[in-house]
C-alpha cells in the first residue's frame, strides 16, 4: 500500500555557466552537512512559486524568479518534491543564512557526482536529468 507523502517541498534549479546553484546544510538542520539544491517545504496556503520565492529568501537572502516546473520526485522518505527552474539574477548577492546553509557552491553535474555528501534525491534529479525526462531549456 502506498502511503501519502508526509510532506511536500520545492526545489530550486538554477543554473549559470552550466553549473547549478547547490548548498550545504547546516549542522542546525535535517541531513547536516549534506549538499542539495535550495529550497524546503510548502506551507500550507502556499503556492509552489511562492514557497519557492520564500525559501531562498530564507535560505540565501536572495529574490528568485520561478520559471517553470520541471520535474516531479518522491523521496527515500516520503516527501513529494517540485524540482522548479529559477532565474537568480546575476548581480544578486548571495548570503547564506547561517542557521541553515553552511556554504553555496556553484557546481557541473560531473562535479554533482563526485559529491560524497550529495542528498540522494539530487543524484536521482541527475539520471532524471540525463534519460532526457525534462529539458533545462
Amino acid at each position: 500500500m502506498n502511503e501519502p507523502p508526509v510532506r511536500h517541498g520545492v526545489v530550486a534549479v538554477i543554473l549559470r555557466d552550466q553549473r547549478f546553484l547547490m548548498i550545504e546544510r547546516s549542522q542546525q538542520v535535517a541531513a547536516p552537512g549534506m549538499m542539495c539544491f535550495p529550497g524546503g517545504g510548502i506551507e500550507s496556503g502556499e503556492s509552489e512559486a511562492v514557497a519557492l520565492e520564500r525559501e531562498l529568501r530564507e535560505e540565501l537572502d536572495v529574490k528568485v524568479q520561478p520559471i517553470r516546473p520541471l520535474w516531479r520526485s518522491l523521496t527515500p522518505w516520503n516527501v513529494a518534491l517540485s524540482w522548479w527552474l529559477a532565474d537568480l539574477p546575476e548581480d544578486q548577492l548571495i548570503q547564506p543564512n547561517p542557521a541553515e546553509v553552511a556554504d553555496v557552491e556553484w557546481v557541473t553535474p560531473a562535479e554533482m557526482d563526485a559529491l560524497p555528501n550529495l542528498l540522494e534525491s539530487n543524484r536521482h534529479f541527475l539520471q532524471a536529468l540525463r534519460a532526457g525526462v525534462f529539458a533545462l531549456d
